[in-house]
């Protein structure tokens, strides 16, 4: 392919978010017939997580391919500056149930940075991405087209955590027993709210304030964080640091209300101030 002919970074991880979503929504009309595994750690997995995760590594490749990849599913392939970091169908917990609100991640990351990041929510048709100092968008998805882009912007900082409008990942009903005791602190610090999709991207859209998830890597995180940081707030794990995070990541309309809810989890480095 000529230099000139290749589509834009975010360009390219749209277009393969988008046909990661077409094929995990065939698969999610058959949800209820998906033999179903467990992970080493646990985790649910389908047949549906690594042939979605193949598929956007396969649009991404054909463009790219002397770049690096990431995938829960599938591993690493390549190496240098230039890595892709996939997760076919985030929310498998959710998935499974027949739940709408699992998602496909694509993240580019740039000698450790990540420059975009595109969650898709298939289901719900809507995309929600950003390319670092560009801005963070949400968009409908419309027979595998993006139309209607609207700017996102967190909204202002709570008076208190306990006033946060606050999403808890996975599902609290759902949570692995391993990560109960620093989400039982959370809950009874703040009232946890419904959460129509993830939660991250509900704070870059200013419906939330906190969102807070145990169990991630840097597949979860990494689109997340640029479209929450890029619509003004913040990211951090439980020791507040940056990307690259594994185990609970906290995402927040600012600081004070990120570091708040790291006092309750028990991890912070400075006192939080609940």
């Amino acid at each position: 392919m000529d230099a000139r002919d290749r589509p834009g970074d975010l360009d390219l991880a749209l277009a393969a978010a988008l046909a990661g979503a077409d094929l995990g929504l065939r698969y999610f009309a058959r949800v209820q017939g998906l033999a179903r595994d467990h992970k080493l750690d646990g985790s649910v997995v389908t047949e549906a997580d690594l042939a979605v995760e193949e598929r956007v590594r396969e649009v991404l490749r054909a463009a790219r391919p002397d770049d690096a990849f990431l995938g829960e599913e599938t591993g690493e392939l390549g190496a240098g500056l230039r890595r892709w970091v996939l997760d076919g169908i985030d929310g498998t917990l959710v998935f499974v149930e027949g739940d709408d609100r699992w998602q496909t991640l694509v993240a580019l990351e740039e000698d450790g940075e990540v420059t975009v990041g595109v969650a898709i929510v298939p289901a719900q048709g809507q995309v929600w991405y950003a390319a670092r100092g560009r801005g963070a968008w949400v968009a409908d998805v419309d027979e595998g087209r993006v139309t209607g882009a609207r700017r996102l912007r967190v909204g202002p900082p709570p008076g208190s955590l306990r006033s946060a409008r606050t999403a808890v990942l996975p599902p609290v009903a759902m949570l692995p027993e391993r990560y109960r005791g620093e989400v039982d602190r959370l809950v009874a610090a703040i009232e946890v709210a419904d959460w129509r999709a993830h939660g991250a991207l509900l704070v870059a859209a200013g419906e939330l304030d906190l969102a807070v998830q145990v169990g991630g890597r840097v597949w979860d995180y990494a689109p997340l964080s640029l479209i929450v940081t890029e619509a003004g707030g913040v990211f951090g794990g439980d020791d507040g640091q940056p990307h690259p995070v594994t185990g609970t990541g906290v995402f927040a309309v600012d600081g004070t209300t990120a570091e708040a809810a790291r006092g309750v989890l028990g991890k912070s480095r400075r006192p939080g101030n609940v």
